[in-house]
């Protein structure tokens, strides 16, 4: 796999080999009844209006439903966001995806039910040892004239609910801490670490163009330094547990210093993709 890191290309020969299908059986405890009417062409009842309640809602069932992957990347299928791929892939085909596939799943779900979404771009920080481009999408929603981050795309530390903008003071979200702290004109999202407060992404309130994402996107998926290309993920957040498959390591973090890391042998690896108890991905789901 040329530019892909060994670990990585260990994972994806490992599913080449077995032929391992990078769908799931249809089944799990979530579904979002609301994304799925808005991206169908037969509707349903929504489980309310375009309030906070609703979005908070949606919010967690999204992340808790649907994980952060890079399968396609790493498949050098490209990666495209327009409104039947994103259906075809995350909505019918019980896959997951990366920022630009789920916060733009997400933000046409929440304008069908009628809310004010602005997308946003923003720099990842989280571990970075560099500046790092505008590589990471992210929603403004207002409901009321509050305004609220919404972002089901971070992976494993993905917010579990929306933020309010003027979050300075630290927000509890089950077992995890959030804040937005401001450098500026920028806006810094943070999470609470064992070491303290630390960076996940810095961001404006400008209205991200469309052309300007999709050369992120494909930035993110073919440029040979990105983490995307040199480095198999799948992430899922819950209130529970976030679980972390990235190379052959299995992370589960469950808050404060409770977070447990295991190797992962390439046996085992199949099981994990593609079994319906799995521990990682057994809530990738098809919505319909």
């Amino acid at each position: 796999q040329v530019g892909v890191g060994v670990g990585a290309g260990h994972v994806v020969d490992e599913l080449d080999r077995l032929h391992v299908d990078a769908r799931v059986p249809v089944g799990g405890p979530q579904r979002l009844e609301v994304a799925a009417a808005a991206l169908v062409d037969h509707p349903r009842p929504a489980v309310g209006g375009a309030n906070l309640a609703t979005l908070s809602a949606l919010h967690l069932a999204h992340v808790s439903s649907i994980p952060f992957e890079n399968l396609d990347v790493l498949w050098r299928r490209g990666i495209a966001l327009d409104t039947a791929s994103l259906q075809a892939k995350l909505v019918h085909g019980g896959r997951g995806g990366y920022c630009f596939e789920q916060n733009r799943l997400f933000a046409l779900a929440l304008e069908a039910i009628g809310f004010d979404v602005v997308p946003l771009a923003a720099r990842v920080r989280y571990r970075a040892t560099r500046l790092l481009p505008r590589t990471h999408q992210l929603l403004l929603v207002t409901i009321g004239g509050e305004r609220h981050i919404a972002d089901v795309g971070f992976g494993g530390n993905t917010l579990l609910a929306p933020l309010p903008l003027d979050a300075d003071a630290p927000v509890a979200q089950h077992a995890w801490r959030y804040r937005l702290v401001r450098e500026g004109d920028l806006h810094v999202l943070q999470i609470e670490a064992t070491e303290g407060f630390v960076d996940l992404c810095a961001f404006t309130l400008e209205r991200a163009a469309r052309p300007d994402l999709e050369m992120a996107n494909w930035y993110v998926s073919t440029h040979p330094a990105s983490r995307f290309v040199t480095t198999f993920t799948v992430q899922l957040a819950s209130p529970t547990v976030r679980r972390v498959l990235q190379n052959l390591e299995y992370t589960e973090d469950r808050g404060g210093s409770d977070v447990r890391t295991t190797p992962i042998d390439r046996d085992t690896l199949p099981a994990l993709l593609r079994d319906g108890t799995a521990l990682v991905v057994s809530p990738l789901i098809a919505l319909m």
